[in-house]
């Protein structure tokens, strides 16, 4: 099992911050079918393959995710994703 663990800081309102979580959570749906909840300030998802959570923090953003394995196999790929829209939406 593979592990993505992502500490993403951000100057962002923390609604701003839900949007583009919430927007990145949708690309996740959409490419490996994962189901997310808002669980307080985290955003945990599940599906085949990925199960993870979206911490929402003071000034922060952190991503922990654990991949099984088919998807395991493209971690970098996904990993590179998640943190090419974080700077791009949360610099």
């Amino acid at each position: 099992m593979s592990k993505i663990d992502i500490l993403h800081t951000h100057a962002q309102t923390d609604d701003a911050a839900r949007t583009v979580i919430e927007d990145m959570t949708k690309s996740l749906q959409q490419k490996f079918g994962v189901q997310a909840d808002w669980v307080g300030s985290a955003l945990t998802f599940n599906g085949s393959g990925v199960d993870g959570r979206i911490a929402l923090l003071p000034g922060q953003v952190h991503v922990a995710a654990e991949l099984g394995f088919p998807v395991s196999m493209m971690k970098s790929m996904v990993e590179g994703e998640i943190r090419r829209v974080l700077q791009e939406k949360l610099a």
